[in-house]
């Protein structure tokens, strides 16, 4: 009995000493990786590269180029969209002098190459006007392509007759299809055409 106690207490003994090892062991692991790690650390940071564990953080990307004529065209279907806006918002059936000025200036800013004729931009300012005036069934969407439209127009160098053509019979329907009368599309596709010709 006396033999078997006593070897309890060693294996006890042994057994907390072994325990009490692998803690150490296991610290001093620890404090070799930490030391390893800061190490590292301090080299990776004196040559200027990412440290040791976390991923190189890459430069943000700069942004793309925007191309100054793409944007100038973006901003002018836009404004040319807020004019139509406004027109159709309008409580009277005819435009007010802020609005025709508006429009002519944003008319006079969409072609990028040969300017149509003053004369002519105030042809089609006038009748697209009249044309739009109060005339709420015209939707966002047709407003956003009635502006591309024009603007489209107005760059007619870089369309072929047959685009021209497809251009001028959308924007009469758009019109038509927004309230605007028959008489006041066609006067309007007609300035439009004298554009084209000048822009051509």
């Amino acid at each position: 009995m006396k033999k078997s106690i006593a070897g309890a207490c060693v294996l006890l003994v042994a057994g907390n000493m072994l325990a009490q090892n692998m803690y150490m062991a296991k610290q001093q692991a620890y404090r070799t990786s930490s030391q390893n790690d800061a190490e590292q650390q301090r080299i990776q940071k004196a040559a200027g590269g990412p440290t040791p564990g976390t991923a190189a953080t890459p430069a943000p990307a700069a942004p793309a180029p925007v191309d100054p004529a793409l944007q100038a065209t973006l901003n002018n279907v836009t404004s040319l969209q807020g004019d139509f806006a406004a027109a159709i918002n309008s409580t009277s059936d005819k435009p007010d002098a802020a609005q025709k000025v508006s429009l002519l200036n944003n008319l006079t800013q969409a072609a990028q190459g040969t300017k149509a004729s003053s004369e002519s931009v105030k042809k089609v300012a006038n009748d697209l006007l009249t044309a739009l005036a109060g005339k709420k069934k015209l939707t966002a969407a047709q407003q956003t392509k009635l502006a591309r439209e024009v603007h489209a127009l107005f760059n007619a160098s870089h369309l072929t007759a047959t685009q021209q053509q497809t251009l001028l019979t959308d924007v009469q329907n758009i019109l038509t299809d927004g309230g605007a009368s028959l008489d006041d599309a066609v006067n309007t596709v007609t300035d439009l055409k004298a554009v084209v010709a000048e822009t051509k």
